[in-house]
C-alpha cells in the first residue's frame, strides 16, 4: 500500500488527467495506481492526501467520520466578531447549513511561497488571513462560507488533514508517510 503527502500548488487539478490540457497530479507524480482522498479544487492550493488503500480512501473521505481539515484563507477586508462567530457556529451556503468551524484571525500573514500568479492587489482594500478547520467538506465550501459572511476569499491553502501537514514540504513535492503516520490515519 502506498500512502503519500503532496503540496499541490494553484492551477493543478485533483486528478490524474484532463481533456483541456490543464496540469494534473500525473504532472508531479510519478507513482501509479494512486488516489487522492478527497479533493482540492485548482484554484486552491496545499495539502492532498493520496492512497491506494481503497478502505482507507473510502473512510476518509466519507462525511460520517468527520475527519479535520484545516485552511489558510486570504480575505477581503478584516473580518469582524461577528463574521467569525458566524463562521464558527455555522452559515446557510445556498441550500444547506455548514457544521460549525474552528476560526481564527491570524495576527501575522502566514509564510507561504508566492502564489503563481499573485493575487490581484488592491491597494485600498485591506486584506487578513484565517485559519479554518472544518469536519466536513463539500463543494468550494470554504469560500462559499467567506462569502456568505461577507468576505470573499482571494486565496485558499489547506495546511492540514487531521495530523498531517504541509510542513516540510515544498511547493510541488511530495513524499511517502511514515509508518507512524499510517498508523495515526487508520486508528482514526
Amino acid at each position: 500500500m502506498r500512502y503519500l503527502l503532496f503540496y499541490k500548488p494553484y492551477g493543478v487539478l485533483s486528478q490524474f488527467t484532463d481533456d483541456g490540457g490543464r496540469q494534473t497530479l500525473k504532472d508531479y507524480i510519478p507513482i501509479p495506481d494512486v488516489y487522492p482522498v478527497g479533493r482540492l479544487d485548482w484554484d486552491s492550493e496545499g495539502l492532498v492526501l493520496l492512497t491506494d488503500d481503497g478502505r482507507l480512501q473510502h473512510r476518509l473521505s466519507d462525511p460520517k467520520y468527520g475527519h479535520p481539515r484545516t485552511y489558510w484563507v486570504q480575505v477581503e477586508h478584516i473580518p469582524d466578531d461577528v463574521a467569525l462567530e458566524r463562521l464558527t457556529a455555522g452559515v446557510q451556503v445556498q441550500d444547506y447549513r455548514t457544521k460549525p468551524a474552528k476560526v481564527q484571525l491570524l495576527s501575522t500573514e502566514p509564510s507561504l511561497p508566492p502564489r503563481d500568479p499573485p493575487i490581484r492587489d488592491r491597494q485600498n482594500i485591506p486584506t487578513a488571513w484565517l485559519e479554518l478547520t472544518l469536519t466536513e467538506g463539500k463543494n468550494r465550501q470554504v469560500r462559499r462560507m467567506t462569502a456568505a459572511v461577507g468576505f470573499p476569499t482571494l486565496r485558499l491553502v489547506r495546511t492540514a488533514i487531521g495530523k498531517l501537514s504541509i510542513e516540510g514540504l515544498s511547493l510541488g513535492s511530495w513524499r511517502d508517510l511514515t509508518g507512524a503516520e499510517i498508523d495515526v490515519l487508520k486508528r482514526k
